[in-house]
């Protein structure tokens, strides 16, 4: 690997986390396309590797969060719960997938996510900075 490709992949890593932290946005928002689009990678390749990479920028957004009481707990493990078993099975299902196919999936998928905030009112909750039993 290049300098210059080193160089590339921290700055898409530094900016995915920085989202990331920020918006609290999963890494494959920013780290898929990067990826494909200026780095070259395959959509397997490129998915499966954001996967692993969002791992350590999650674990400290949440420990962060945590501390600032902007998370719960119980809600996050149920999440997680299910998150790991979609993970599986998604994960599995895309290696079958042809790439062209998943690469227009994901982009079908940030299409329509892009879309419902665009055009969503805000969902009646709690207020900034309030606690959530």
């Amino acid at each position: 690997m290049t300098p210059l490709e080193v160089g590339g992949l921290l700055a898409i890593g530094l900016s995915a986390g920085f989202l990331a932290g920020l918006l609290g946005i999963g890494g494959g928002v920013l780290l898929v396309p990067a990826m494909v689009l200026l780095m070259g990678f395959d959509q397997h390749v490129a998915q499966g590797t954001s996967l692993v990479v969002i791992i350590p920028a999650a674990l400290l957004g949440s420990w962060t969060n945590h501390r600032n009481g902007s998370l719960v707990l119980r809600d996050a493990a149920a999440l997680a719960a299910g998150g790991i078993l979609g993970a599986l099975v998604g994960s599995l299902s895309a290696l079958g997938l042809d790439d062209v196919l998943l690469r227009r999936l994901f982009a079908l998928l940030l299409l329509v996510t892009a879309a419902r905030l665009i055009l969503s009112r805000p969902a009646p909750g709690p207020s900034a900075g309030q606690q959530v039993p």
